[in-house]
């Protein structure tokens, strides 16, 4: 499957995940946020940039256990609130919308947290 930005062809999977996570940019999120319904608000680019900085440094995608913390520490949530507050932000699921907006692959294993 294959979506236009810019005139540059994005390649995803069936599911809609990019194939090449290199290609992301706010573009390109924007159209997956909007084919998830979801309306991007300041927190959820914070947490989506926190998600592509861990990707940059890490080269893998960012579990739910560590977004959970960065909301916690940076963001001032409690614990249960912050999960709570992830999943109404994402409310179709982290993997399903915050990993795909991020322009992550699909993970084959995730923990929930």
């Amino acid at each position: 499957m294959a979506f236009e930005i810019n005139g540059k062809s994005i390649e995803t999977d069936d599911e809609g995940y990019l194939i090449n996570p290199e290609e992301w940019n706010e573009e390109i999120a924007k159209h997956l946020a909007q084919e998830e319904e979801v309306e991007m608000t300041d927190e959820h680019w914070k947490i989506i940039k926190f998600m592509r900085d861990y990707y940059s440094e890490h080269q893998v995608p960012v579990d739910v256990r560590f977004v959970t913390k960065y909301l916690i520490n940076e963001l001032g949530y409690g614990k249960k609130e912050a999960k709570k507050h992830l999943f109404e932000l994402f409310p179709y699921g982290y993997v399903k919308q915050a990993c795909k907006i991020s322009g992550m692959r699909r993970p084959r294993i995730w923990s929930t947290g």
